[in-house]
């Protein structure tokens, strides 16, 4: 898998994914829909691994690259 991920982009992704993770939980927007609490934990799940693999599949998809 090629990289096509950077540093910046890569940085944005860990903040939103941290804080995806900790929203449902930290505040309680999401405790009555359970099915937004889990979408949010799992999207800020996925920007993780994208931020720590730095291959993001869409980004394959469609040819983007934000690494130098």
């Amino acid at each position: 898998m090629t990289v096509n991920v950077g540093t910046t982009d890569r940085i944005l992704r860990a903040l939103l994914g941290v804080a995806l993770i900790l929203l449902p939980f930290v505040t309680g927007l999401t405790a009555g829909s359970m099915l937004l609490t889990y979408g949010a934990v799992a999207v800020g799940v996925v920007m993780l691994v994208v931020a720590l693999t730095r291959v993001c599949p869409v980004y394959t998809v469609f040819g983007f690259k934000t690494c130098a």
